[in-house]
């Protein structure tokens, strides 16, 4: 591919380009999903702080997060360099978020009261708020300015997910058994979680390279040097929050993130207690990664048939009617199809959902008459970190509120009930608000003229 091609904002990507970029979201998850289905369950039952305690900490830390996914926004928006606004940060962050991330799951057994938590919200801070948002900012923004080719911004979006889900499945697989063989058969020693952690790490920073060498950035905002226009924190703010389609779309991702956290993080629980066996988690789990596998190789060719947007408020319905059947039953057999059930609905959701936000960004250069890709993505980032974060600490507001107590082998009615609570009614709510949100996501019908316009040097109301 020759160097002009290379470059078109317009560009058709390789197979190896979108895979690398997939590669990316894989890497992310080996943090994110360790994060919400296993952080809460460490701090638990492997560092012995209360369940309110631990979800109080995410919840305060969460106000931090989402200040800093603005500032880095900013940030990446006014970043000039050869390898473009983005792509550099995930190459100078990838070592001490690895880092953080071992130190995270390494609380030292002799800290107690409030030691131990300064320590737990040290270390969460540090992952969470400065180093996560430092790399996750910036690889949600490479997805709009690689390429302005819708289709291939919903195909990146199919690849991100794809291997996200992969990560996710990896970590419900490979975790506890890690734990458990570093941990000389207990799955819940300090030793087997930090030495799962480094292997893990090592692996994430691997990943987060080969992403840095293998994509490029082709879409340049205000001007062919990318420094037209400079664009104060505030007014980028105000040309968000009039972008009805960007609005609709954070609303979206918060939803989809608070439903993430409170139904990865319930699941181990509703195994071991509501199921009576956390030997069925990997399996309830990998279900569901399966048939989100699987619907996302089949996605593309529905994309070519099917608008983005119809996709995912099609599979949040989907999903919708997965999380009632998981809400009424606790058979084995009847919770594995509600799993598949969901992973069809997250596979048609998620292969979706981050495109529809990039062209939403993509509306907002030409609504307001310029650009705020990296801005757009760090405040969706924070409603997602927001939502993860408040997700996380409902699940342990909900399981404490229902009197659950990590002690016990055998939990109350109460506590029972708050876990399928937070494993499928709470889900329930959440799916719905993003059909809502989607039926009013008429985007489609302007798409093309916006990409016309831009490429002409035209904004809304020129001439």
């Amino acid at each position: 591919m020759n160097k002009t091609t290379d470059m078109n904002p317009n560009a058709k990507l390789s197979f190896l380009e979108r895979f690398a970029y997939g590669i990316g979201d894989y890497a992310g998850n080996l943090v994110y999903s360790a994060i919400s289905a296993f952080l809460l369950v460490y701090y638990t039952n492997v560092v012995g702080a209360s369940a309110a305690a631990a979800a109080s900490i995410i919840a305060v830390s969460k106000i931090l997060d989402g200040l800093s996914d603005l500032a880095m926004g900013y940030i990446v928006d006014h970043t000039h360099s050869k390898w473009g606004k983005a792509r550099p940060w995930i190459a100078r962050l990838c070592i001490p978020l690895a880092v953080c991330t071992v130190l995270m799951f390494s609380v030292p057994s002799s800290f107690a009261g409030p030691v131990q938590i300064a320590y737990m919200f040290l270390t969460y801070n540090l992952v969470s708020t400065i180093f996560y948002t430092g790399i996750n900012v910036p690889y949600a923004t490479m997805q709009g300015l690689m390429t302005r080719d819708q289709y291939e911004r919903g195909l990146l979006g199919n690849f991100r997910n794809l291997l996200a889900t992969a990560g996710t499945m990896t970590i419900n697989t490979v975790v506890l058994k890690m734990t458990g063989f570093f941990g000389g058969g207990d799955a819940y020693t300090q030793r087997g979680w930090t030495l799962t952690f480094v292997v893990l790490m090592i692996v994430f920073v691997i990943l987060n390279m080969f992403m840095f060498f293998t994509c490029k950035e082709r879409v340049v905002e205000g001007g062919a040097d990318g420094k037209g226009e400079t664009v104060s924190f505030i007014k980028g703010l105000k040309g968000l929050v009039k972008n009805k389609y960007w609005i609709l779309m954070v609303i979206s991702v918060f939803a989809m993130y608070f439903m993430m956290s409170t139904f990865f993080g319930s699941a181990v629980y509703f195994t071991m207690y509501n199921m009576g066996n956390d030997g069925y988690y990997a399996m309830v789990s990998n279900l569901l990664s399966i048939a989100q596998i699987i619907t996302l190789f089949i996605t593309p060719f529905l994309m070519k048939k099917v608008s983005k947007r119809n996709l995912f408020m099609a599979g949040m319905a989907i999903a919708t009617v997965g999380f009632v059947i998981s809400g009424i039953s606790t058979d084995y057999s009847i919770i594995c199809a509600s799993s598949v059930i969901k992973g069809i609905g997250f596979g048609c959701g998620g292969a979706t959902m981050f495109g529809c936000l990039q062209d939403a960004i993509t509306y907002g250069e030409w609504y307001n008459g310029y650009g705020t890709a990296g801005m757009g993505n760090a405040a969706s980032s924070f409603c997602m970190k927001v939502g993860s974060g408040i997700g996380t600490a409902a699940l342990g507001w909900i399981l404490d509120a229902g009197g659950f107590d990590a002690a016990l082998e055998v939990q109350s009615a109460s506590a029972l009930s708050s876990i399928t609570v937070a494993f499928a009614w709470v889900p329930v709510i959440t799916s719905v608000i993003c059909v809502i949100c989607m039926a009013m996501f008429n985007l489609d019908k302007y798409y093309g003229q916006v990409v016309a316009d831009l490429e002409a040097g035209k904004h809304r109301g020129d001439n």
